[in-house]
């Protein structure tokens, strides 16, 4: 029940967050000689007017397929490393975190490969006339013939360097605004501290890895013209400071704070009432005390979102 809550979380976070990564990957990869966007709302309104509301959710269905492997993955693997390490501390929580965010970049990185060529696709245009990609398998399949296996997994070294440290920097930031916050199992203010500690812990894990996330869009959604304009990470690197200085590194950050947030709380309030449902509201906040030393919070570990 705990995997089918974490899936049904995740739904709700894609959901809520999908346009706010529509706008970021559109600010990060726009032309600086030609920017189509003055900034963050602007997009919001351009896409509308341009592309219709469904511009926002263009690429969705990659994040929703890979959803349930991500989820599959993650809760696994951090479960799993935190039995081995034997001890419920801050430090662990971020090395569990960090070993789950390894793992799942398999998975993770063709599906964002796939979500920001879509979300690239016509934009500007509400009926595009040239359609290169029908649907996000489409996409992977047409990548896969004619770039091989190391075309479906561009940009995966980025993927590592920021789900690494992402996920291990969410799992830790949320293990000790927990702990701060306190959740007992008579407190009537448990669940929006959760909903809190999940959102603050998101906005911390972008933070953390955001300069590199610019570049991974930019790996991710180079050729889609046919050519290609980065030779390597220290490649895109270079001419992105170059072209638009240090600032590059926070392009599309606004649209991916305000994203953050809700997507975290979307989650965390899904998962949580399934888990109450499934298992009775008495036996669901027990689960929450983070008062026991060698055992992490039951729903506070299977509610992490299976994308920051």
């Amino acid at each position: 029940m705990d995997f089918v809550a974490g899936c049904i979380g995740g739904a709700a976070g894609v959901l809520v967050g999908h346009p706010f990564d529509t706008v970021k990957v559109r600010l990060q990869v726009q032309s600086v000689d030609k920017p189509l966007y003055r900034g963050t709302f602007h997009c919001f309104q351009s896409i509308i007017r341009q592309e219709s509301v469904f511009g926002l959710y263009k690429g969705i269905g990659s994040p929703m397929m890979g959803l349930t492997f991500i989820n599959a993955i993650v809760f696994g693997v951090q479960g799993n490393t935190m039995r081995l390490l034997g001890h419920d501390t801050p430090t662990n929580q971020f090395l569990a975190g960090a070993a789950a965010g390894a793992i799942q970049c398999v998975i993770c990185c063709p599906m964002e490969l796939a979500k920001t060529r879509m979300q690239m696709q016509g934009t500007g245009e509400k009926k595009s006339s040239r359609k290169m990609y029908k649907s996000s398998l489409d996409c992977l399949a047409r990548i896969y013939n004619r770039e091989g296996v190391w075309g479906v997994n561009r940009g995966m070294v980025t993927t590592l360097i920021r789900e690494t440290p992402g996920f291990g920097v969410y799992f830790l930031a949320y293990d000790v605004l927990t702990r701060s916050l306190g959740c007992e199992p008579d407190d009537r203010y448990m669940i929006p501290k959760l909903l809190f500690a999940g959102g603050m812990a998101g906005i911390a894990s972008w933070l953390s890895t955001y300069p590199v996330d610019v570049i991974k869009s930019r790996l991710q959604a180079d050729g889609v013209g046919g050519v290609n304009q980065y030779s390597s990470i220290a490649d895109c690197v270079r001419q992105s400071v170059q072209r638009e200085g240090y600032m590059v590194f926070t392009r599309g950050l606004t649209s991916t704070l305000l994203r953050a947030f809700p997507v975290n709380a979307a989650t965390f309030a899904t998962v949580t009432l399934v888990l109450l449902y499934a298992r009775g509201v008495e036996e669901g906040p027990n689960d929450c005390e983070p008062a026991q030393p060698s055992h992490h919070p039951q729903i506070q570990q299977q509610a992490q979102p299976s994308s920051l």
